[in-house]
Order: structure tokens, then C-alpha cells, then sequence
């Protein structure tokens, strides 16, 4: 008890100081984000774009689709541009063929490379020199260099409005015509991807050759490339990691571990009896596996635009549902569902643990229910109806679609969504209450499933952070606080303690042994993980130690899961300590796959782009994506399934029960993971950093690239991969409707053998 407590201790400092730190980087990234100038001006007096354009241009491209339809800074989506990557290449080029003609009547591939290396260097001073004039708020540039802003202003004109010539363009992109309709937005649009572009290629104040983006996207034109920060750091990092993991596997051979207890004799849980409320939680898993499907369809859907753009195999399903609407609902809905699992497995093991069934407990789980449901549906379609009918940047942010990936609910939504979760933990609190306030083995490990879920609820605080007029580069401060340290940090926590606390139950852990290793855990994941944030701000306009500082502690989070596997191989042995654990196998499987897919997504394809030298050149690409859906899916979507299956196994009559639908649903959705990931992905993703590095991010996202021979192949190697994937939805549904229609047979033949 006195080792529990001082690692209690521990959390509690290093969560501090660990949050202060961060809380300090987004104060200094405040004071320092590139500015926003208030008017942006041709040397001859000539206005480019006034006051407030800027921050209507953003309200403006994130109500058509934002980072569902393209990128900024590399965050976003994989079809369309980097548009501040597309803008710069577009400027540098218009402005050197307009030196080139003028005083060399020609165009510039056409002239002397002694020629070519003079307007080179000319345009490498032009476009990195800073004239911002902080005390008029104004942005000066020459007249060449504003003739070459208009010039590429009215092709994104166009491009986001119906320009006919522009049509081609818009299905490699996957962009429908007419993305704003408002004629005062159009015109602002360019004033934001100008200004972005303006801060990834001028130089910050008192540096040269480093921008405000510390030099990304890679740009040779203007000797965009990275710093000297981004390559000392990743060794750094890198060296730091090796180190660590030798440490981690040094402490652990040489640590004394208890050995698993012997396991009863028959299940304790099967004599458990749900209570009101228990059983008022197994519609919540049946949603779950609707959210599953629908995603899926959506995925599907979104993965094929990558090669028609507005068709679907020939139908133009773009004009019913858009890129930007089928993108959108695939990444909220694996938010969405992975989530609702976890609540829900939150309310069904809090009275069993307990054994307390607090008054009203059901009917607050019913509304939690209903509430739930009416914020999924009613975001969604309002999302959907905001995109389709170009309700205004006011509908998008507060009702519709933000266009932020991830949390691109409107704020009213949000809203109702926070309240929601603080109702969850009222609900989870309330029912463990008792077994916190009894002195127990478990104590330890009840008391991090409640702190866990406190954290959940609390920091979705963080999705109201930022409002219409916020400066980007905190938005997406914000925005990474939300789904890097709720998604990928608390809920991560809060399921495995529950897994552990299960464990526990079944008697196949000591409680003791789990009390230490769930704070140890969680103490070397958060040491990593907290400040880890801050690897996806390397390039959002932040002050250059966020590169240190991200680098380091990013490669801490990929340490513990070098032990992964040590614990995936303990669980397999756990399922095979008694006959009676035969019963839970795939939820057990389940936590096994969640540990390979740590080690795979998490572990290697998390840290092949994580170090900054190898983030300045794959952001943004497809190796982002290969990254995310084996996270994603693998690990957290995986234990959400795993905790599924273990409660629906309490709540569910047994002869319902039928493992020969398990199989092939867990085989399935691991072997069609495997094959989308490693089949299409990951070598797009190669494919891609190849011209990014060799060219530059432009080409990378051209659709030069992503329309070429080989990523059109790549996109359809796709397809067997997500036949198998979605065969394992389909086996899962099947396994669902079994449960629901075989219950009342199953009740009968039980009282026919009970009677027999």
C-alpha cells in the first residue's frame, strides 16, 4: 500500500508540472503565431485584401469543408491540396514567369540556366523577406509579387466557385462546384490560403531562412527545407527512445513479478445478476455496432472518391453526399461509437462492482441514451444539410459542420455533447460510490477508473476553447488537446483500467499486482504522452522548441509499448487458465489485438512519422493515414469490441451466445486492417514521401501524384482489404441480430431443459 501510494504521488507531480508546461507552450504560441495582418498591399498603394479578410477567408474555407477537403499546415485530408503548399508553388511560379517575360520576352523554362539561377535567387529574397509593418498591422508586397497574388486569387476564385475550366480540376480533387456560394467569402478564401502560404515561406523576425512554419511545406523553389532543429532533434529523440526502451526491458527482467493467481474453479460472474440499469445498457451496444457499420459504408464511399472524385462507380453520388460530408461522418463516427462503447461499459461494470444500484440509476441511463442518439443523428444531419445547402459560415460553426477532423461538430452540439459526458460521470460516480469509499484490494484500481472518466468529461472542455475569429494556429493547439489527450490519452487510460478491474473480477490478476501496475502504467504513459501532444504542432506557426520539446517526449510515448507484447502474451495465457474463460475468448483476443495493433500502428508506423525530420516531409500524406486507421481502429476500436463483447456477454442469454460468428468477425477485421494498411497505405505513403522529397509537398499532394498509375492501383488494392474488413462488420451485425431474435428461443429451450 505504501509503493501504491508514492506512485499515486508521482502521477499526481508529473500531471502538473507536465499540463504547466503545456498550458506555457500555448501561451507562447499566442504571443508568437504568425500575424494576421490587417490589410495586405501592393507597394503602389493598391489594396490585395482588407481588414477582417483573413479571418473570414478561414471562416470561409472551414464552412466548405475545411480539413475535410484538403489541408492547411498538413492537417486535414489526403485528396485535395495542401492548399497552403499548392498556393506557395503557385505564387513562386506565377511571379518568376512574370519576371521572366518582362525582361526576357520569354517564358522561363525557355531561357539560359544562368538566367534561371538569377530569377531563382531573385525569387528566394522576394518571397522570404518579411515586410510585415507591425504598427500599421499591414503587409507590404511588391507590385510584381501582388500581380502574382491575383493571379493565383482568382484560380482559387474560380476553383471554389463554378469556373467551368476549373471542373476537371475539382473531380481530381473530389470538390464539388459551387463549394461557397457567398460571393463576399469567395472573395475573402484568398486572402487566408495567401496568408498561410505567407507564413510558411517568410522569415520569422530576426532569423533567416526559417519561416514562421519553421520552414514547412518543402519547397526547393525558395529554399524551403528543414531546419537545422528538425534534424538534431529527431537524432536526439531517437537516441532518447533506444535508451529508454534498453532501460524499460533492463527494469523488467530484473523485477521480481507475482505470479497470476490460480483461477476459481467456475466463472464468478455467472451467477450475476444485471441490474435495471445494467440492462439498460445493451442498447447502447447495439447502436455501437450501427455506428460501426455506417462508418464502414462511409469509408467505403470516401476511399473510392480518391480515384472518381464526384462518382461512384459512375453514379455522381457527390451531389447527395460530397466528399466533405462522407469524410466527415467516417472520422466522427469512429470517435463516436469507439466512445459510446466506452461509457457504456463504464455504466454496466459500475453497479456490478459495486453492487449498488443507485436510485433512478435506469432512467438516467435511458435519457443518457436518448440524449446520446439525438447528438449523433442531429449532428450528423445538420453537418450534412449545411454542406449540401451552403447554409453560411454562422451555420457551419454553430450548428453544422466546423470543418475541423475529428471534432467537426457544430458547438451546440458540442455543447450538449460535454454536458452529456458530465452527466455520464455523475451516473458512473454516483454507482461507485460505495466501492470508493470501502476500504478494498480493488480500491486502487476503481478509483482510476473514476478519475479517468472525471478527466473525459472535463477535458471535452477543450472542443470550446476556440471560437470563429480564433487564430489557427490555436485552434489547432486546441483542437490536438482534444483529440491527442481525450481520445488518445484519458480513454486510454480509463479502458485499461476497466480491463484490468475485469480481470480482477474474474479472479485471473491479483488485485494488489493490478493496483501498482495500472498506476505505474499510467504514469509512463502520461510522462510521454502529455507534452507527446506537441509532435503535431512541429509546423502550425509554433515557437521552434515545440519541435524539441515534441520530439523528445513523443518518442517517450512509444517506450511502453515496446512491453506490449509481454502483456498481449500473459492475456493469451490467461485465456487458456481454466475451461470457464473459454467463455470470454474473444473479448480476450480482443485485448490481445489491441496489444499487436500498439506495437504496429501505435509503435511503428506512429514513430516512423513522429521525429520531425520525417513529419516535415510526410504530413499530410498517406503514411498519416496508415498511422490513423491502424491506431485507430486497431487499438482503440478493437478494445471497444473487446469491452462490447464482455458486457453483451452478462447481458445476453447464453444459448443466444454464438462464438462461430466471433470467430470470423475477429479474424476478419484483423486480417482486412492488416491488408488496407500494409497492401494500399503504406505504400502510398512511401510513394508519396518519395515525391515529397524529391520535389517537393506540392507534387506530393498534385494530382500528378495522386491521380497517377500507381496510387490509382494502390486505391484499388484497397478493395480487398475492406471486402474482408467489412465481411467482419457484417458478421458482427449477424452476431447482434442473433442475440436479439434468438433471446426468446433461447428462453424457452432453457425452461424446456429446466423442466426436462
Amino acid at each position: 500500500m505504501q509503493a501504491t501510494r508514492k506512485l499515486w504521488t508521482w502521477l499526481a507531480v508529473i500531471c502538473a508540472l507536465s499540463f504547466a508546461v503545456l498550458g506555457w507552450v500555448g501561451a507562447e504560441i499566442y504571443l508568437t503565431a504568425p500575424p494576421i495582418p490587417k490589410q495586405i498591399l501592393s507597394a503602389d498603394g493598391a489594396v490585395l485584401f482588407d481588414e477582417g479578410q483573413v479571418d473570414r477567408g478561414q471562416q470561409a474555407w472551414l464552412s466548405a469543408g475545411g480539413q475535410q477537403l484538403g489541408t492547411v499546415w498538413g492537417h486535414g485530408s489526403y485528396v485535395a491540396p495542401d492548399w497552403s503548399a499548392d498556393w506557395l508553388h503557385r505564387e513562386a511560379l506565377a511571379l518568376r514567369q512574370i519576371w521572366a517575360q518582362r525582361e526576357f520576352g520569354a517564358r522561363f523554362d525557355d531561357l539560359s540556366k544562368a538566367n534561371q539561377a538569377a530569377l531563382n535567387a531573385r525569387l528566394k529574397e522576394e518571397m522570404r523577406h518579411n515586410s510585415y509593418d507591425a504598427a500599421k498591422g499591414s503587409i507590404t508586397l511588391s507590385a510584381d509579387r501582388a500581380a502574382a497574388v491575383r493571379d493565383v486569387a482568382r484560380h482559387y476564385t474560380g476553383l471554389f466557385g463554378d469556373d467551368r475550366a476549373l471542373d476537371h480540376l475539382r473531380e481530381q480533387y473530389a470538390m464539388n462546384a459551387n463549394s461557397l456560394t457567398d460571393q463576399d467569402d469567395l472573395k475573402a478564401l484568398p486572402a487566408f490560403v495567401f496568408w498561410s502560404a505567407w507564413a510558411a515561406a517568410t522569415d520569422r523576425p530576426g532569423s533567416v531562412d526559417l519561416s514562421y512554419t519553421s520552414n514547412w511545406p518543402h519547397e526547393p523553389l525558395i529554399d524551403n527545407r528543414p531546419s537545422t532543429g528538425a534534424g538534431v532533434w529527431s537524432i536526439a529523440s531517437i537516441i532518447l527512445m533506444i535508451g529508454a526502451i534498453a532501460a524499460m526491458v533492463m527494469v523488467h527482467s530484473t523485477a521480481k513479478e507475482e505470479a497470476d493467481p490460480a483461477p476459481p474453479k467456475t466463472d464468478p460472474l455467472f451467477n450475476l445478476k444485471p441490474t435495471p440499469s445494467m440492462l439498460a445498457t445493451k442498447k447502447y451496444f447495439f447502436v455501437v455496432i450501427g455506428l460501426i457499420l455506417a462508418q464502414v459504408g462511409m469509408g467505403v464511399i470516401t476511399a473510392h472518391y480518391a480515384v472518381e472524385g464526384q462518382s461512384f462507380f459512375g453514379y455522381p453520388l457527390a451531389q447527395i453526399l460530397p466528399f466533405v460530408v462522407s469524410r466527415t461522418i467516417h472520422t466522427q463516427f469512429a470517435v463516436l461509437w469507439i466512445a459510446t462503447a466506452w461509457l457504456a461499459t463504464g455504466l454496466y461494470i459500475a453497479p456490478a462492482i459495486s453492487g449498488h444500484e443507485p436510485r433512478f440509476q435506469k432512467l438516467g441511463v435511458n435519457l443518457l441514451f436518448y440524449a446520446l442518439l439525438f447528438i449523433v443523428v442531429g449532428s450528423t444531419a445538420m453537418g450534412w444539410i449545411g454542406s449540401l445547402q451552403h447554409k453560411g459560415t454562422a451555420f457551419a460553426f454553430w450548428i453544422g459542420n466546423q470543418g475541423l477532423e475529428f471534432t467537426s461538430m457544430g458547438r451546440i452540439w458540442q455543447i450538449l455533447l460535454f454536458v452529456g459526458l458530465l452527466f455520464w460521470v455523475l451516473l458512473l460516480g454516483r454507482a461507485l460510490w460505495p466501492a470508493l469509499v470501502k476500504k478494498s484490494e480493488s480500491r486502487g484500481l476503481i478509483m482510476m477508473v473514476f478519475l479517468a472518466a472525471l478527466c473525459i468529461g472535463g477535458f471535452y472542455a477543450t472542443s470550446l476553447t476556440w471560437g470563429r475569429h480564433t487564430h489557427y494556429s490555436m485552434i489547432e493547439y486546441w483542437r490536438w488537446w482534444l483529440v491527442h489527450l481525450w481520445v488518445e490519452g484519458f480513454f486510454e487510460v480509463f479502458a485499461t483500467a476497466v480491463i484490468a478491474l475485469l480481470f480482477t473480477r474474474l479472479g485471473l490478476i491479483r488485485a494488489a499486482t493490478a493496483n501498482s501496475a495500472i498506476v505505474l502504467e499510467t504514469i509512463v504513459f502520461l510522462f510521454g504522452g502529455i507534452l507527446g501532444t506537441l509532435h503535431h504542432l512541429y509546423f502550425t506557426g509554433t515557437p521552434t522548441f515545440v519541435i524539441a520539446i515534441g520530439a523528445m517526449f513523443s518518442a517517450l510515448e512509444v517506450v511502453p509499448l515496446s512491453m506490449i507484447g509481454v502483456e498481449a502474451w500473459r492475456n493469451y495465457q490467461r485465456s487458456k487458465a481454466a475451461p470457464w474463460v473459454q467463455t470470454y475468448k474473444w473479448s480476450i483476443l480482443c485485448f490481445i489485438a489491441v496489444g499487436f495493433w500498439n506495437t504496429i500502428g501505435a509503435g511503428l508506423l506512429g514513430f516512423s512519422i513522429n521525429t520531425p525530420i520525417a513529419l516535415y516531409y510526410m504530413q499530410g500524406l498517406n503514411m498519416t493515414a496508415a498511422h490513423g486507421h491502424a491506431a485507430l481502429f486497431g487499438v482503440y476500436g478493437m478494445l471497444g469490441i473487446g469491452l462490447l463483447l464482455f458486457c453483451l456477454r452478462g447481458l445476453s442469454d447464453r444459448l443466444a451466445w454464438s462464438d462461430a460468428l466471433l470467430k470470423p468477425m475477429f479474424w476478419c477485421l484483423n486480417i482486412g486492417l492488416a491488408m488496407m494498411v500494409f497492401i494500399s497505405l503504406v505504400p502510398a505513403g512511401i510513394y508519396q514521401a518519395w515525391a515529397s522529397v524529391s520535389t517537393g509537398m506540392w507534387f506530393a499532394r498534385s494530382p500528378e501524384v495522386i491521380h497517377s498509375k500507381v496510387m490509382e492501383t494502390l486505391v484499388w488494392m484497397r478493395v480487398p482489404g475492406d471486402v474482408v474488413f467489412a465481411i467482419g462488420t457484417l458478421f458482427l451485425a449477424l452476431f447482434a441480430w442473433r442475440l436479439l431474435t434468438v433471446r426468446g428461443k433461447a428462453r424457452l429451450a432453457a425452461v424446456a431443459a429446466d423442466r426436462a
